[in-house]
């Protein structure tokens, strides 16, 4: 097999959670790019059709869906008829999820980190903790669940969950339930990937670090955010969806066809410490 060939991904059916906006639309398109054929679920109305049209615009062969991936009959539904669509279900990005507000720390301030009562443990509501694990973990599990009564029957497929570098390390600015959901989610790609490879079905996982995305409330395209975060970051600079592209189709491509049940980091060498 040429190289060339390994990463093709020409009429593949992708669905991707979360793909309007941020890193899921970084996957989605960069599969488009190179004839996958992509549904993009998202609960934000306005961005599916946004995007959706914009991507249709540049010929590239790409649907949309609105769902919130908590409403796990409607997610059921909408992964069935994606794959009716396409005749086929070759790929899944389980990437839906949001932020759990802030930390217990606040950013840096001179060489001190201020602590933060709204995110302190005993100021941390229900509500709060069991909306994220709700999105960002139960809503991925189900994603996984409905892809693979699709792809076992077929023994092939590519399921990829966006976790994060908060799974690897403790930060103390992000809540503790994205790191929990992120973690637990680590953990269940490596068990879902265990179960499915005799089914010749891959299970990975893509662990970011600071990329410009509307999480978070969006501050993440402050400028003022980027040059802070940059400067702690070894290559001095953060992550742009563009970035991805290439992780996400070497994942979603037979050129991965013998890695499972891995979490590849990617983050600009930010987990491994400071260095001038």
């Amino acid at each position: 097999m040429k190289i060339a060939e390994a990463f093709a991904v020409r009429d593949y059916g992708v669905i991707v959670t979360g793909g309007a906006s941020g890193l899921g639309l970084g996957f989605a398109e960069g599969l488009a790019e190179n004839g996958a054929r992509v549904t993009l679920l998202d609960m934000d109305a306005q961005r599916i059709a946004t995007e959706t049209r914009r991507l249709r615009d540049l010929g590239l062969d790409v649907r949309g869906d609105v769902l919130d991936v908590t409403d796990h009959a409607a997610l059921d539904r909408a992964i069935d008829a994606a794959a009716s669509a396409y005749g086929r279900l070759d790929v899944v990005f389980a990437n839906a999820g949001i932020d759990s507000g802030p930390g217990f720390l606040g950013s840096w301030v001179g060489a001190v980190r201020p602590r933060r009562e709204e995110g302190a443990l005993e100021n941390y509501m229900d509500e709060r903790w069991n909306r994220v694990i709700e999105i960002n973990l139960n809503g991925a599990f189900a994603t996984l669940r409905a892809a693979a009564r699709h792809m076992k029957p077929r023994k092939s497929g590519r399921m990829i969950v966006t976790t994060s570098l908060a799974a690897l390390q403790v930060e103390p600015a992000i809540g503790s339930a994205y790191m929990a959901a992120k973690a637990g989610l680590a953990h269940l790609t490596r068990s879902i990937a265990l179960e499915l490879a005799a089914y010749n079905i891959t299970v990975n996982s893509i662990a970011p670090g600071f990329f410009i995305t509307n999480i978070g409330g969006g501050h993440a395209h402050n400028p003022d955010v980027q040059r802070s975060v940059a400067r702690i970051i070894p290559m001095h600079r953060v992550g742009f969806p563009e970035d991805i592209k290439g992780l996400a189709l070497f994942l979603a491509s037979p050129a991965s066809a013998y890695i499972t049940g891995q979490q590849i980091v990617i983050d600009g060498g930010w987990g491994l410490g400071a260095a001038d």
